[in-house]
């Protein structure tokens, strides 16, 4: 599959946008971070530094 035909979606958290993920097949309605580090920032509550 193309990459440029893949669904993708924006961080809530640094506003970045991102691109599904095998690993993501069953759960792409519920993902909402980037990475790891977005999603523990945003349990924190703390805005990460260089976030939008």
């Amino acid at each position: 599959m193309n990459k440029q035909h893949l669904p993708s979606k924006v961080c809530v958290v640094c506003g970045l946008p991102f691109t599904w993920r095998k690993r993501w097949a069953r759960c792409w309605g519920e993902v909402r971070y980037c990475s790891e580090r977005c999603r523990r920032a945003a349990k924190c509550h703390t805005p990460q530094a260089g976030a939008r």
